[in-house]
């Protein structure tokens, strides 16, 4: 039994002792006097009885109530139930308070002073003092309080005729049942009935189970104030410890509030401040660092905004507000979502029929009290799902006398899948859970409705998820459970109690409450004290019983693991791979391997795993072979790999055992355990981890102590594996719960035994575990510690769960320690040190915690140094024996094949080559096996590093797998650490990236040392970075090989010109005294004598004039003979050989001679004096004197004067190309004219000559000359002239005749675009062309001549010259005033751009690691990021404009930067695309060595091919060009007579370094070096060639793979490609790799076609059939499958050889063949056809399938070239391109008759420019939409076509200059294209809205 009330006070106000208006509480009278015993008095109960402060009030309030609760130090509860009520100040207390209370009075008084005395108006209005009656107890029965303390001020009040001392003795005398009240005998007991004795009768009711908290209607108020998400997250931020704040005006609310939230948290116990209603003194508390519940008034709730970490619900405004800062985590899905669902289903069960069309009749929704039950059910329910099998979790570590049990938390979360979840691992990590875990880990104790449905509904629970009905009816089962235990007896709920008459605290007649008689009611107290003395004492009898665990736990959502689900078919290989290693079938195993290596990614097969090797364990020892050992140890660290440092999955706790048993034999007396090759794991420097193992060994040998039959009985040994076998099914709480049952039987001694026997078996377990620790916390060796590196700081708990990253750098510092110096011996003891450290930081905790005596921890500490240094002992032997095993046999190594010439450097270093991040490797998108990681040898050759090997995979089969890059197209190299594939150790690596798109990412094998892969790395070095170009392999190559010739070769590379000129005497005596040479037309030599010394009787193809003018450089007025036979070799270079078939010029710089050609050739920098880079004769116009040109060079960059390097051959156009502008020249010229200061006569003087010069370029073009006065200027306006006087020094050219040929060629267009539709590219020449590139990306600059935009495609004031030049450089650049050149001001990227640009490329293409989201997105982002494609839209937009303006005849100069990157990239192009020559083989070739070569592109700088260029690092300047040249190619397929393979070849080798073509930065530079010359004269047999072109004519003639099988050119054809982004396309060069043979650029090391049946494979496998499988990331697939061409040429070259015919020539059987198909296309009648292909293809080249007849055979071959139809937007000119395309594509099909004419009629239009308006038929066709239009109505030939594609607008007009005059200005209309706008003049206004209306429609259609 239990007193209901302990005391009982009376509490009145009493004035502040310092005087303030507010008062405090005062205790008038308590009873009893004396404390309690067992429950001394709350102090500090008057601030409580008046939360809000204690004040005077002017009227009488009504009585008010509410249950203050208060906290002891013993965490006991006391209920303060209060009752207050106002009595009228007396009079002696007004006088004194009077003053006081003035001020009090006015903020209280609202509503108006109520007086209560009318006979006194003039006195103060009388004030009123709360007065408050205090229950104080420790059960909580609000109810009863409030009846008793209603009664007692009803007695008051009423003036009832009892005893108010009787009452209140009764009341402290009471006495209630313990809770449990079924558990006795009677109603009575169980629901105690009292009276106070004032005829009243109350009803006590005491919970059936004590545990279980009562929470009346609180639950279900707290869901209707605050709704469900707010109540969830304050659940959630309660459980995960944070602080809340209830705020309401009402204290009986807050309490309510509070008390249901506790409720809500059961079974966890809320552990922390819990202060339902918090008085105002006490705010302060509020700011208290740990979580709390509070309520607190409304009132106050100014002061509570400041509280940055609190969580505040507002009860009366139903809200929660959860500060930024705070993150509360919500519960596991699907948990939550479930819990929300039946949450709403039981507070809003209308919800369910909200929907139905015939609701059922309503049902009554259950009362508040049921309802509020049924909510907690929903929560009671979440906790069983949430803490499910939690039992299976504790460790039992003590059983006696006290039992000490420990919680698995890892394990839990493990088991549960929640091992992320953040909500769950906070609640195991917090306070209460602790508590539940003490409380409810007891194995023997009572249970309650929490055990039953963890241990017995969980399966019921989890069946009935997805039935929301059954969720219902089980809530519903438990709420009546609940209630049942809160209202054991609802039929004597009966009460009876007088209540005080209504408004009975408004009556005037008050008395004060009486002051009590202290005596009479002490008397009462001590008559029941001394009554329940001679009474038994009420002892709770408790039903104790085995507390159940339950089924074992399930994971919370049956997650599917992706690919590491475990088959029973992996486990399978598991189990086999083991018995395989445990039988010595080591090869069988070593298959099996990589598969059992993937499969333990997988938990179940990880515990297979350890299961398997556990049952090869006897006596805890397993010896074993090397090999065996080495597999186990490979598989452990595997499994050991994927561990977190909590080890969740018990992976690490079950080889823990294993580690320490498996081991071999090194040498007599030495033995290596398996621990010292398993360290290099977090989860053996986690604490947590050796706690949680350390408490379940104690728990097993606990558990075993219990066990052991006692020795009295032995029994028959059959009995005791009975016995035995009972046992081991009996769990460790099972053993506990039975001893905790027979402990009070035992006796003293009986139970001081077992204590000691407990405790020494922990004792013993701490001595094992600091053995443990010791083993896998030492290094075998201490120098080589990764792990322990950082350990050393293990010794702090912080870093305690250092991650590997950190781990492994800090072994690679390890590493560079010398151990010879001294520094070991301080190393070991610092490494044991911290060891130590850690272990007795963990010995303290686990020893204290489970109770070892201290004179045990002391002897533990002592112990713990002794074993870590023995251990240290012993390893050291262990490991100077494991240095002497023999190495383990491993796969012989591969030696790669090598060029000729080509020497090995290094031999191979074991390496792992690992996937870099491309698919296709690992058998990724592109199918085929995983062929990475491979095993093999990196090989270091003074051309390339190579790796050779074989998969580790042995499943893939005996693939070779070779990677190899030229050493000289390194780009970076960096250290990494890296697990190697097969033992999954760390190891040092190297990854090589190559700018040939490959990438070797390599871990060193742990048998090559640290010093052979630093040789390696400086080695290699070397070889990248040449002191001196000469140290390159195209170099020593040649020097290798011819001994006893090397000497010589080195001396006539001198340096100076002398020597040079020495070396060309026997080219000399050609040109010697020879006035003139015969001019030949120049014929590229036939193919077989292509790369063959020309015949002697071949002389040079260019006049050579010997009449040269003194020049400025050479002192002698004639050339020196050295001059002469330097001239007679630049005039053989390839630029000659071009400039003589373009029509530029001849040598002689005389006048005389030759006055008709506008440009000359001029030797004048033949001394290379003028410009080091550029080539020794340049094209100059035939006015311009060689001593002018010194000057003009100053005015440029680098002294790249503007030359002439193309002339098109139509419109008589050059192509000028030029260093960027210095400040002075044009650009000065340009400026505003200032008067020149003396200083810049010099200049001026270079400006006036660069004026000059350009004067007579502008001269030089045909249609700018005189020609008979036709010049005028009357097209010109005034405006035009700007005002300016023409200076003296500048010509005035006109405009003349040859405009008007230009304007129509391009209305019947000319050249060719790749599609009807796009727009990556500029319109055709619009008003100005800066201007209309102004609308670009490219180009933004105002119009630079101010005037307007002109309608016409070319405007009439059109220059001669444009300078295409960097905008920065041109900024404030003036017009010229004669309209002669015009600036085009351009935005370019810079090579560093390039530079940043390729790099962000390589990585996109070769990433170097898996892609963290694999498929194609991350592969697109990077390239976007990259730029490269924008690049390349940019070089090819900036081309195009070039191209359009020197076709329609205009001539360019590309003055770009120095004039060798973007100049020499965008003057190629434009050639290229300009010049049919230039696609084929032979005219490429001269391209390159023209524009790049002798041009001076830096090819050893930009591709940093020495030491001197390291910092400057590889920009791929002519990388990038020949990108845009495959652009082209794959747009105009037909039109390149070499493939793209021969593209693809000349991007590897000109960073290869292999030939000496592209080394060097100039002819000059070449020179020095004889390197320009020498193939002339005597030639070297056999020799390997030196240059590439050489090399590629010798390849061509045996192989057609540089040949383009569909080229079919048409001669006049002009390209213009399209350049938007979205037309462009990754080039596989960059993507694409072959694994079989390594790059297939080195002819000579591809092997040759596949090989016939009967052979062998080069890698020694069986010999194979004719199919293969093709592999397209191993194969190269152009030589396995050849396209039907190849094929044919090789199949017919067989048949020859076996026939014994010689074999004839590819190349010359091919052009026979197309001989013969032109015969037949002729004989059919279908007209000479350009090439066996063209006749099929029409002439809209975007993709295509090309035919070709077989011939013998029959069959027809589809070769589908590139077949991509992007429909990008198109550029203007590019439709009218087009049109004619598709014109002719629709003209197959329909003839002109059967036109579809949607309308048709006369219509007036304004010719393209100054022409006059005509009458022309038109005719609008909405099938091809097109507006077309006609002489006259009857003719078949159309003029032109509109496209209505390109319309974008049709808008009224206005008459211009020559327009019909009699018609209205309204039948006027404009059709705005793309490309121009067309005015139109119709009949009438209504025709003329008739045909706008027409057009309009047909444009809204399409």
């Amino acid at each position: 039994m239990a007193r209901l009330a302990d005391y009982f006070v009376l509490v009145a106000f009493g004035p502040h002792p310092r005087g303030s208006g507010e008062g405090q509480g005062q205790i008038l009278q308590r009873f009893p006097e004396k404390d309690w015993e067992d429950n001394p008095f709350p102090q500090g109960i008057e601030l409580f009885c008046q939360p809000s402060g204690w004040q005077l009030c002017p009227e009488r309030n009504p009585p008010t109530f509410f249950v203050a609760v208060l906290t002891d130090i013993n965490s006991e509860r006391h209920y303060c139930a209060c009752l207050t009520f106002w009595e009228p100040v007396e009079s002696t207390q007004e006088v004194v308070f009077n003053e006081d209370t003035t001020e009090q009075e006015e903020e209280a008084d609202e509503g108006g002073q109520a007086r209560l005395s009318s006979t006194a108006p003039a006195q103060p209005s009388q004030l009123f003092a709360p007065k408050t009656l205090v229950l104080v107890s420790r059960l909580d029965h609000t109810d009863v309080f409030r009846n008793s303390l209603g009664l007692i001020y009803a007695v008051h009040v009423e003036g009832l005729n009892v005893c108010l001392e009787n009452v209140i003795g009764n009341l402290l005398t009471c006495t209630v049942p313990l809770a449990g009240g079924s558990q006795l005998d009677s109603v009575e007991e169980g629901a105690r009935t009292i009276s106070l004795g004032a005829g009243d009768r109350q009803v006590i009711q005491t919970p059936l189970v004590d545990s279980l908290p009562v929470s009346r209607c609180s639950v279900a108020l707290l869901f209707r104030q605050l709704g469900i998400t707010n109540v969830l997250s304050l659940f959630c931020a309660a459980l995960t410890e944070h602080k809340v704040l209830f705020l309401s005006r009402s204290y009986q609310r807050l309490a309510d509030a509070c008390r249901g939230l506790l409720a809500l948290l059961f079974p966890l116990r809320y552990s922390f401040t819990y202060v339902p209603i918090l008085p105002a003194q006490l705010l302060e508390v509020l700011s208290t660092p740990t979580p709390f519940i509070i309520g607190v008034n409304a009132a106050f709730q100014a002061e509570t905004q400041e509280l940055l970490d609190v969580i505040v619900a507002d009860l009366d405004g139903g809200t929660v507000t959860v500060p930024e800062c705070v993150h509360i985590p919500p519960l596991p899905e699907p948990l939550q979502s479930q819990t929300h669902n039946v949450l709403s289903m039981v507070l809003d069960p209308e919800l369910e029929l909200a929907d139905l069309a015939f609701p059922p009749p309503t049902t009554s929704a259950s009362s508040l009290k049921m309802q509020d039950k049924e909510l907690r059910a929903v929560f009671l329910r979440l906790f069983a799902q949430l803490l499910q099998g939690y039992r299976w979790c504790l460790h039992i570590v003590r059983i006696h006398p006290e039992p000490v049990i420990r919680f698995h938390k890892a394990a839990f979360l493990g088991q549960r899948g929640l091992v992320e979840d953040d909500f769950l691992m906070k609640v195991l990590e917090g306070m209460a859970f602790a508590g539940f875990v003490s409380e409810r880990g007891v194995p023997y104790r009572s249970t309650d409705l929490f055990d039953e449905l963890v241990a017995h509904e969980v399966a019921r629970m989890r069946a009935d998820e997805n039935h929301p009905h059954r969720v219902l009816r089980h809530v519903q089962e438990l709420a009546e459970q609940l209630y049942k235990n809160e209202n054991p007896y609802p039929a004597v709920a009966m009460h009876k109690v007088q209540r005080p008459g209504e408004a009975s605290h408004l009556r005037r007649t008050h008395r004060p409450f009486p002051r009590l008689d202290e005596g009479t009611v002490q008397w009462i107290v001590d008559q029941a004290a001394a009554k329940m003395q001679g009474a038994p004492p009420a002892v709770r009898a408790e039903r104790k019983t085995t507390v159940p665990s339950g089924p074992p736990m399930t994971a919370i959502l049956e997650r599917c693991s992706g690919p590491h689900v475990n088959s029973a078919r992996r486990l399978e290989v598991v189990r086999n791979c083991i018995s395989y290693v445990f039988e010595g079938k080591m090869l069988e195993a070593k298959k099996l391997l990589p598969a059992v290596l993937r499969a333990l990614k997988g938990r179940a097969a990880r515990r297979c795993l350890a299961h398997e090797l556990h049952l090869h364990v006897q006596q805890n020892r397993a010896v074993l072979d090397h090999q065996q050992f080495d597999f186990v140890v490979r598989m452990m660290n595997c499994c050991l790999q994927d561990c977190t440092s909590l080890d969740e999955h018990g992976i690490a706790a079950a080889l823990l055992p294993l580690v320490t048993a498996f081991c071999r034999k090194l040498s007599p007396g030495v033995t290596q355990f398996a621990y010292s090759c398993v360290q290099e794991h977090v989860v053996w420097s986690t604490p947590q981890f050796w706690e949680a193992m350390f408490y379940g060994d104690v728990q097993t040998h606990i558990r075993a102590l219990y066990l052991e039959p006692s020795d009295e009985r032995v029994s028959p040994s059959q009995e005791a594996g009975e016995a035995q076998s009972q046992d081991d099914e009996r769990s460790a709480l099972d053993v506990a719960s039975e001893q905790r049952r027979l402990w009070p039987t035992l006796s003293q001694e009986k139970q001081q035994e077992l204590v000691q026997k407990e405790e020494s078996t922990v004792f013993s377990q701490a001595i094992h575990y600091a053995n443990r620790m010791s083993y896998l916390l030492l290094p075998l060796d201490s120098s080589k510690s990764r792990l322990l590196r950082e350990r050393a700081g293990l010794g702090d708990l912080e870093s305690a769960s250092n991650s590997l990253v950190t781990n492994s750098m800090a072994g690679s510092v390890a590493e560079s320690y010398d151990t010879e110096s001294g520094f070991e011996d301080a190393e070991t003891c610092d490494v044991a040190g911290a060891v130590v450290r850690f272990i007795n930081r963990f010995v303290d905790k686990v020893c204290t915690e489970s109770g070892v005596t201290s004179d045990h921890l002391k002897g533990l500490h002592v112990m713990v140094p002794d074993i870590v240094q023995m251990h240290i002992e012993t390893l050291e032997a262990v490991h100077r024996e494991s240095k002497r095993l023999p190495p383990i046999q491993k796969p012989k190594l591969l030696r790669p094949r090598l060029l000729p010439g080509e020497e090995c450097v290094l031999d191979g270093l074991r390496v792992y080559l690992l996937p870099d991040g491309r698919e296709e490797g690992v058998g990724g998108s592109g199918g085929g096996p995983a062929l990475l990681p491979a095993e093999g040898a990196v090989f270091l050759t003074t051309y390339r590093v190579i790796f050779t090997g074989m998969p580790t995979d042995p499943l893939v089969g005996e693939q070779v797998v070779v990677r190899s890059f030229p050493v000289a197209a390194l780009t970076k190299e960096k250290r990494i650490s890296v697990q190697t594939p097969v033992d999954q150790l760390l190891q040092d690596g190297l990854q090589l990236r190559s700018c040939t798109f490959q990438l070797l990412k390599m871990a060193f094998d742990e048998e090559v040392g640290s010093d052979s892969a630093e040789l390696f790395r400086k080695q290699l070095h070397k070889l990248r970075y040449p002191p001196d170009i000469r140290g390159t392999f195209a170099f020593t190559l040649g020097s290798a090989h011819t001994t006893g010739r090397s000497p010589r070769v080195v001396k006539d590379k001198g340096p100076s010109l002398r020597n040079f000129s020495r070396n060309l005497v026997k080219n000399a005596k050609k040109t010697i005294g020879r006035q003139y040479v015969t001019r030949k037309k120049y014929n590229p030599p036939s193919w077989e004598h292509r790369g063959q010394p020309p015949p002697e009787d071949q002389e040079d193809e260019i006049s050579v004039s010997e009449e040269l003018e003194p020049s400025t450089l050479t002192p002698s007025s004639a050339l020196k003979p050295s001059d002469r036979m330097t001239m007679s070799s630049l005039v053989e270079r390839a630029c000659c050989r071009d400039y003589q078939r373009l029509g530029l010029g001849t040598l002689s710089s005389s006048l005389s001679r030759a006055k008709s050609e506008p440009f000359r050739i001029s030797p004048v920098n033949r001394m290379y004096a003028i410009c080091r880079s550029y080539p020794g004769l340049l094209i100059v116009p035939q006015s311009i004197q060689d001593n002018a040109l010194q000057r003009v060079s100053r005015c440029y960059r680098q002294n790249r004067f503007p030359v002439v390097c193309w002339r098109s051959g139509r419109s008589k156009a050059v192509l000028l190309r030029s260093g960027g502008l210095h400040g002075k020249g044009v650009v000065g010229l340009f400026k505003a004219q200032n008067t020149p200061s003396p200083g810049q006569i010099q200049a001026d003087s270079s400006s006036l000559e660069q004026e000059k010069y350009l004067q007579a370029v502008v001269s030089a073009m045909p249609r700018y000359a005189d020609s008979s006065g036709r010049n005028t200027l009357s097209g010109f306006s005034s405006a035009h002239m700007g005002g300016h006087v023409p200076s003296p020094r500048a010509r005035v050219t006109t405009l003349s005749n040859p405009m008007a040929a230009s304007a129509s060629r391009w209305t019947a267009s000319r050249g060719k675009w790749s599609s009807v539709r796009a727009s990556g590219r500029s319109s055709g020449l619009g008003a100005d062309v800066g201007s209309r590139l102004a609308s670009r990306d490219l180009l933004s600059t105002p119009h630079t001549n101010g005037a307007p935009p002109d309608s016409g495609f070319l405007r009439p004031q059109r220059a001669a010259l444009y300078i295409i030049g960097d905008k920065a450089q041109l900024k404030g650049v003036r017009p010229d005033p004669l309209q002669q050149w015009e600036l085009v001001p351009i935005e370019v990227f810079e090579a560093r751009q390039v530079k940043a640009s390729f790099k962000k490329l390589l990585k996109a293409c070769v990433p170097g690691c898996p892609a963290t989201e694999p498929g194609p997105a991350s592969f697109l982002r990077s390239l976007e990021d990259s730029e490269w494609l924008t690049q390349i839209h940019k070089l090819l937009q900036i081309s195009v404009l070039v191209v359009e303006l020197l076709d329609s005849g205009s001539s360019v100069l590309v003055s770009l930067e120095d004039g060798w990157d973007i100049t020499t990239q965008v003057v190629s192009l434009v050639q290229l695309l300009s010049d049919p020559f230039y696609r084929t083989l032979e005219g490429f070739r001269l391209l390159v060595e023209k524009e790049w070569l002798s041009f001076g592109h830096r090819f050893s700088h930009r591709g940093a091919h020495t030491l001197a260029g390291q910092s400057s690092g590889f920009t791929p300047v002519f990388l990038q060009f020949l990108d845009c040249v495959h652009q082209v190619h794959l747009q105009f397929p037909m039109e390149f007579e070499f493939s793209q393979f021969y593209l693809k070849f000349l991007g590897y080798h000109h960073a290869s370094r292999r030939f000496r073509t592209f080394l060097l930065d100039s002819d000059y530079e070449r020179i020095e070096l004889g390197l320009l010359y020498e193939e002339k004269g005597e030639r070297k047999g056999q020799l390997a060639c030196r240059s590439v072109w050489e090399y590629v004519d010798r390849l061509s003639k045996r192989t057609p793979m540089f040949y383009n099988y569909t080229y079919a050119p048409e001669d006049t054809e002009v390209l213009r490609p399209y350049s938007n982004v979205s037309n462009l396309k990754v080039w596989d060069f960059y993507t694409e790799e072959t694994l079989a043979e390594g790059p297939p650029y080195d002819w000579e090391l591809a092997q040759g076609p596949p090989e016939p049946p009967e052979e062998e494979r080069p890698d020694g496998g069986a010999p194979q059939s004719r199919r293969r499988v093709v592999w397209p990331c191993y194969d190269s697939r152009p030589r396995v499958q050849p396209d039907a061409i190849s094929r044919l040429l090789e199949e017919l070259q067989r048949l020859e050889t076996e026939l014994g015919r010689p074999s004839e020539r590819w190349k010359d059987t091919w052009d026979r063949v197309k001989a013969v198909q032109r015969l037949e296309g002729r004989q059919d009648g279908r007209g000479a056809s350009s090439s066996l292909l063209a006749s099929a293809v029409p002439h809209h080249r975007r993709s295509l399938g090309v035919y070709l007849q077989e011939g013998p055979v029959g069959s027809t071959l589809s070769l589908s070239l590139d077949s991509d139809q992007s429909s990008g937007s198109t550029t203007s000119s590019s439709r009218q391109a087009a049109r004619r395309s598709t014109s002719t594509l629709y003209s197959q099909f329909q003839t002109a008759e059967s036109e579809n004419r949607s309308y048709e009629g006369t219509l007036y239009k304004k010719g393209a420019f100054m022409k006059p308006w005509k009458a022309r038929w038109f005719v609008l066709d909405k099938t091809k939409h097109q507006l077309r239009y006609y002489d006259h109505r009857v003719d078949t030939d159309c003029k032109g076509v509109i496209d209505l594609a390109e319309v974008e607008a049709v808008a009224p007009g206005t008459p211009t200059i020559g327009a019909p005059k009699t018609v209205d200005e309204k039948a006027f209309f404009d059709v705005k294209t793309t490309r121009r706008v067309y005015n139109f003049c119709a009949q009438d206004v209504p025709s003329a809205q008739q045909w706008v209306d027409r057009i309009q429609s047909c444009l809204s259609d399409a």
